[in-house]
């Protein structure tokens, strides 16, 4: 009896399978916007504009207050191209599927879920919120609690939640959390296979990866504000005393004393100093002045998009989590609309050996093969075009290492 030969089709599928099933922090991200990129032929750069909540001031009395809108919308561009090349040759097709998938495409296909994983774990970049001790991995359960109190505090859904953190966290979370308070077939999954698991201390999954990001800060030192601020929205703020041509890096965050968060429905003080991310390379001045953009802008109370309770004024001591020229794992918690993922449906080459696109839950994957007539070779690529943004920052958090 003849043997069966694998299709691309069969083939692009189980690709498609073998990645989704690699993905960790990009599996549990918002991908509801994957239509909007389903058009055949889709480019790099391609944009989609995102609405996001209006949010309005209550008042009292019944006097009519007319408000001008305050919608707000971010980007989501398709901004990048990932593939693997794979070389299977005719005689490979005759073999089973599973047998195919093992030896071919299973070692190729993790690496590419991986560097898509690393990719979107620069989501920390955009995010200030963040609890633990910087330079200490993460080893109790205190440290998954402050975290969930800082979406809490910016008035987050309640579910689903994730974290994922890098190996070193997952080891000292397991290790320090395994009797407490956990039901028996938690406390057991976490024995046989190491992890933390599902639906502990109010996340849906706790996971690991690889991929997690490490930020190495500048040289910069504590300083402070060099002038007082009073425009809403304010979102550069130039600061003195960090250091002759220090340097400040993109996802470094810090503090303003006096300028506190404030809830973003009641627009009260949450109590705890507002974290601001850094949201671009800065280089001080010879004198120690540094121009710095940050998120969230500043509002204060009186705006319908309050993020502090008072402006930050001339002086006020400005602290940086960890300290200068040093390395520090960001794990991250996070909403499930605090990032969204999309993949785009790439060209279907005419005219090749082989080419076969596949959708599964919103991920798109192409696989096309052509024969090399100079090197008599049969050359192929695995490709997914891709994009994501951090949509809702205030839904997310970073937990130091």
């Amino acid at each position: 009896m003849a043997n069966s030969l694998l299709t691309i089709d069969m083939i692009t599928r189980k690709a498609l399978q073998i990645l989704e099933n690699n993905l960790v922090i990009t599996r549990n991200v918002n991908r509801q916007y994957d239509d909007s990129f389903a058009v055949e032929g889709a480019k790099i750069g391609s944009t989609l504009r995102i609405r996001l909540p209006d949010r309005a001031l209550v008042t009292d009395g019944a006097a009519l207050q007319v408000q001008d809108d305050n919608e707000q919308f971010t980007t989501l561009s398709v901004s990048s191209q990932k593939h693997i090349g794979v070389n299977f040759t005719s005689a490979e097709l005759t073999m089973q599927l599973d047998d195919f998938a093992d030896r071919v495409l299973k070692p190729r296909i993790s690496q590419l879920a991986a560097s898509i994983d690393a990719d979107v774990a620069n989501a920390y970049k955009s995010i200030g919120q963040s609890v633990g001790t910087p330079g200490t991995t993460p080893g109790t359960s205190l440290v998954l609690l402050q975290a969930q109190q800082k979406l809490n505090e910016s008035a987050a859904g309640m579910s689903p939640r994730y974290a994922t953190v890098n190996p070193a966290a997952n080891a000292g979370l397991v290790e320090g959390m395994k009797g407490l308070f956990n039901p028996t077939d938690t406390i057991s999954k976490q024995f046989k296979n190491g992890m933390m698991g599902t639906g502990v201390l109010g996340y849906d999954e706790i996971n690991m990866s690889q991929s997690i990001k490490v930020l190495t800060t500048g040289t910069r030192t504590n300083g402070t504000v060099t002038s007082t601020i009073s425009a809403q929205g304010t979102s550069t703020l130039s600061l003195s005393g960090v250091g002759a041509s220090a340097t400040i890096k993109q996802g470094e965050v810090f503090t303003i004393a006096g300028v506190f968060a404030v809830n973003p429905q009641t627009r009260e003080s949450t109590g705890s100093l507002q974290q601001f991310v850094v949201t671009a390379d800065a280089v001080a001045s010879g004198g120690g002045v540094a121009s710095v953009t940050v998120f969230p802008a500043i509002y204060t109370a009186v705006h319908a998009l309050a993020t502090v309770d008072s402006f930050p004024v001339a002086t006020a001591a400005v602290t940086f989590v960890g300290s200068a020229s040093s390395q520090y794992p960001q794990n991250l918690v996070y909403h499930k609309d605090a990032i969204t993922f999309a993949t785009a449906d790439l060209l279907l080459p005419q005219g090749v050996d082989m080419a076969s696109r596949a959708v599964h839950n919103g991920i798109s994957l192409r696989i096309v093969r052509q024969y090399d007539i100079n090197n008599d070779r049969m050359p192929c690529r695995i490709d997914v075009l891709y994009g994501y943004s951090v949509i809702r920052p205030q839904m997310a958090a970073r937990i130091w290492g």
